[in-house]
């Protein structure tokens, strides 16, 4: 299996720039046979669902070997422009000089010891110096650590089962509690299931309609605070209101708003302060850092300066991965001193705009259409009806990819510049000249290979 591997990989060293020609199924040939190597050693053939190659079109999807900034190289030597960067995750840029430098001169420091290493405190007082509503702070490897971490202090503290998510908000965890509720809950007791419940996001009535079904069972209410569609003002005032009287905590995820909204977070942009809060993805650029952060009270339930029961709270070996703070550490210096949130805003507000005028121009309107705050843009297709469709997202993923363009979302980075906006404008126009025709002649003439497909669904 390595040896096909090796053989499937080419040095990747001279890049095919993108633009240059049309990309076909030819320009993927090793892709196409890593896929098959992949998916012999690996379920899904991704270790993140949503990096699958049912995410992308048949023949498409390369696997990559290198990035730089806003560029990505792949097996076969074929460049893009990318965006999504690293599902939201990298925000600076690929291989950002400050943040590798910081982590490769901890790496030779030693990155994990058998007490606590003095770097720990030192990205603790940071965040919490950005993240102003918070009291402490507890670090992990992933989103799903720190947003189960909260459902379990939420729950000792309240002394209550239940947790409230909100209905329109796709992903908070791998755990039971949350994969429960979606069509992928094999394997999770029905039990557990019934432990979670839902509301509708800007709606204050369905909350409160939800706790008065449950009256003093919901231990805590979590979403994020935003998504493609922003909060009313009703809502975000009402939202911590309607959690204390319901006697319940309000915990906010912002692993995707949290290092994109503003420094201090989605929750300093918009002036609400949660009880607890989740961060992750853009926190390190990449690197594998998450949070979780709140009032002092509810945090030190993990701690030893509590007379209540005690909370087994995110004991994680690789939680004070020394190298891996350092990356955090940083990136959060690299904000405070740098335009980063100003500069993500101005390229997403430009690509937007050139999006738009392509809409227009093609008269798409309907059809497809940009949407999301300009630092974590993100696109709508529909077909010649109107209703959402997996089958024209695939088309527009197809011509996009061949034009050099990796676009799952339009999520930007600091390392975007102008010109890279400008270059990906012009190619998005072209693979929307394609996507008018296919509302006008059907996309069967046009898509190869299968559509693209829900990552939560019961089977293949």
């Amino acid at each position: 299996m390595r040896s096909s591997m090796a053989e499937a990989i080419t040095d990747a060293g001279e890049s095919r720039a993108p633009g240059v020609r049309l990309l076909d199924e030819q320009s993927f040939r090793c892709s196409r046979a890593l896929g098959d190597c992949f998916h012999a050693m690996i379920p899904g053939g991704a270790h993140t669902y949503a990096k699958g190659d049912d995410q992308y079109p048949e023949h498409l999807a390369p696997y990559i070997v290198r990035g730089s900034g806003c560029r990505v190289v792949d097996a076969d030597g074929n460049e893009f422009i990318e965006y999504g960067m690293g599902l939201r995750a990298v925000s600076l840029g690929h291989a950002f000089p400050p943040v590798v430098e910081a982590a490769a001169a901890q790496m030779l420091k030693g990155s994990n010891f058998v007490r606590p290493a003095t770097i720990e405190a030192e990205c603790a007082e940071q965040f919490l110096s950005m993240i102003t509503g918070a009291e402490m702070v507890k670090f992990g490897k992933n989103g799903s650590d720190a947003t189960s971490a909260a459902v379990r202090l939420a729950r000792a503290y309240t002394g209550r089962d239940l947790v409230a998510i909100c209905a329109e908000h796709p992903f908070f965890s791998v755990d039971d509690w949350f994969i429960g509720s979606t069509a992928m809950a094999a394997g999770v007791p029905q039990a557990i299931r019934d432990l979670t419940v839902t509301f509708h996001y800007n709606d204050p009535a369905s909350l409160r309609d939800l706790f008065a079904r449950h009256p003093g069972q919901i231990a805590c209410v979590i979403l994020e605070i935003e998504k493609e569609i922003p909060p009313t003002p009703e809502f975000i005032r009402e939202l911590p209101e309607i959690c204390r009287a319901g006697g319940a905590l309000l915990v906010l995820d912002e692993m995707i708003t949290g290092f994109r909204w503003h420094n201090g977070g989605g929750q300093q942009y918009y002036g609400i302060t949660p009880d607890l809060s989740t961060f992750g993805k853009a926190m390190a650029n990449g690197f594998s850092v998450s949070a979780l952060a709140g009032k002092k009270e509810i945090m030190e339930l993990g701690g030893f300066r509590t007379t209540r029961d005690r909370v087994f709270l995110m004991s994680l070996t690789h939680g004070g991965e020394t190298h891996s703070l350092a990356a955090a550490l940083a990136t959060m210096r690299t904000y405070q001193q740098e335009p980063v949130i100003t500069t993500l805003w101005q390229r997403g507000e430009r690509l937007a705009a050139a999006v738009n005028r392509s809409v227009r121009e093609h008269r798409l309107e309907g059809f497809f259409s940009v949407t999301g705050k300009p630092g974590c843009l993100a696109y709508v297709t529909r077909d010649a009806a109107g209703r959402p469709s997996q089958e024209f997202r695939t088309l527009f993923l197809q011509e996009t990819i061949r034009r050099g363009v990796l676009a799952p979302s339009f999520i930007v980075s600091y390392s975007h510049t102008e010109r890279d906006i400008d270059a990906t404008a012009e190619r998005v126009h072209e693979a929307l000249a394609v996507y008018r025709k296919a509302i006008e002649e059907g996309p069967g003439k046009y898509l190869t290979g299968r559509p693209v497909k829900p990552v939560f669904r019961r089977s293949s």
